[in-house]
């Protein structure tokens, strides 16, 4: 196993890595920002490295300061968590560089699923259905016109380079499109550095679902279920469950079979996701983007098949067997949601110090936390404080367990979004698992 480990991250995932790490036996190295510096992930790490510079919100992407920690300190691998530099080849590249271990997927496989076009086209190749799109850049607003004609509107105008849910927007007509083309590529150049962007058709009533795969040691690639992740604002998750509500056991069989192509299309090594579009109407799906790192909502998959990701994640890394890998199916149900500092309504965000934080227990109740009380929120980051995650021998006591968390879970200070998910949970569509991607739009 590795000796000792370097957390490139912060909050939430942060502790949840060092949590998992420490109870191996290996000995944990936290970087942090001034803002973040009495957070509880610096406490509990073994040992923490202070991040200097002239803004908060830079200090976790720089990857020479993160490289002198892990120099200074001794470390002897790096583990990027979600976010930031999780997803940046040349951020693993210079971890290896170092002759340090990177726990994480090959950086040419990082590369190869990081820009959405080369993506679709790589996977389309290995067999994997795509939705009807570009397969190049739309190099300008009237090429992006032309293209739109073939793959018919409404169309999803995509940051090419992005990830998370940022640079998306809709376009039923030209004239939106036009629009929304100048406003996507301005904003991906600002935010990723690259300007291009493609057109995917956009399907107004559908499911997200996806498949969590594990890239072992020796090669093979095996898919550990799917999660549901269909409850969204502004195309980002809220609530996450396993299994999905919507799948049948063959279409359930065909997702994870076409995941594990995906993964081995690239050579997959490590924890990663397979995204996918689900039709419930026609059971048709659609690969979406392969995120190439640790998703936030993995709590559920580790809830459901008992296994302890990160430790995976640890062992793939340090060239150890992973027995957990080849568990049986699913046990019970297991639903994720997202706590965050922001409205319920709106769902903007609110900074501000935690006067009161008191966490639900109970059976099947589990929280990974970022802050506790005292803990100031900050505008740096993002808004997560902490996820909830139940998990029922089925899906209506999960749902029942649920309710019980959030009536029991209290935060005050920073805005809190906790009351939207006492609407969710009550809400008929929901709770009869029949909903897809518009079910927040509707809520409210």
């Amino acid at each position: 196993m590795i000796e000792s480990l370097l957390v490139a991250n912060r909050g939430e995932i942060a502790r949840r890595i060092i949590r998992t790490a420490r109870a191996l036996g290996v000995r944990t190295i936290a970087v942090h920002s001034e803002p973040d510096a009495d957070l509880p992930f610096v406490a509990e790490a073994d040992q923490a490295v202070p991040l200097a510079g002239p803004h908060p919100g830079q200090a976790y992407r720089d990857i020479e300061a993160l490289l002198a920690a892990a120099r200074a300190t001794g470390a002897r691998a790096v583990h990027p968590g979600y976010g930031f530099l999780s997803e940046h080849p040349g951020f693993a590249r210079a971890v290896l560089g170092q002759g340090l271990i990177w726990v994480g997927p090959d950086p040419d496989a990082i590369a190869a699923m990081g820009n959405k076009i080369n993506a679709r086209n790589l996977i389309a190749a290995a067999g994997v259905p795509v939705a009807p799109g570009t397969t190049e850049p739309a190099p300008d607003a009237a090429a992006a016109e032309v293209a739109a004609g073939s793959v018919g509107y409404p169309v999803m105008v995509k940051a090419a380079a992005g990830g998370g849910g940022m640079g998306m927007a809709v376009a039923a007509d030209p004239a939106t499109l036009r629009r929304q083309y100048e406003q996507v590529s301005g904003f991906a150049q600002r935010m990723f550095g690259d300007p291009a962007v493609l057109l995917e058709r956009y399907f107004p009533r559908v499911r997200h679902v996806e498949v969590q795969i594990l890239g072992l040691p020796g090669g093979r690639v095996v898919a550990l279920g799917e999660r549901e992740c269909s409850v969204q604002r502004r195309n980002q998750k809220l609530a996450e469950e396993s299994p999905s509500p919507a799948l049948s056991p063959a279409q359930r069989e065909a997702l994870a079979a076409a995941a594990v192509r995906a993964g081995e299309a690239v050579g997959y090594r490590n924890a990663g996701t397979v995204e996918f579009l689900f039709a419930p109407e026609t059971g048709e799906f659609y690969f979406l983007e392969m995120n190439t790192r640790l998703q936030v909502e993995h709590p559920v998959t580790e809830a459901v098949f008992g296994i302890d990701l990160v430790a995976a994640q640890l062992r793939v890394a340090a060239g150890l067997p992973v027995p957990e890998a080849d568990a049986g199916p699913p046990v019970g149900h297991a639903i994720e949601l997202r706590i965050n500092a922001e409205d319920p309504r709106r769902f903007l965000p609110g900074a501000g110090t935690i006067s009161r934080w008191v966490e639900p227990v109970g059976e099947g109740i589990r929280v990974d936390a970022g802050y506790a009380v005292g803990n100031t929120v900050t505008p740096h980051y993002d808004s997560l404080l902490a996820k909830l995650v139940v998990h029922g021998a089925d899906r209506a006591q999960a749902l029942e367990r649920a309710r019980v968390a959030v009536a029991q879970f209290e935060v005050a200070g920073p805005k809190c979004n906790l009351p939207f998910f006492a609407e969710l949970l009550a809400d008929a569509g929901f709770v009869a698992g029949d909903y897809d991607t518009g079910i927040v739009a509707r809520m409210r």
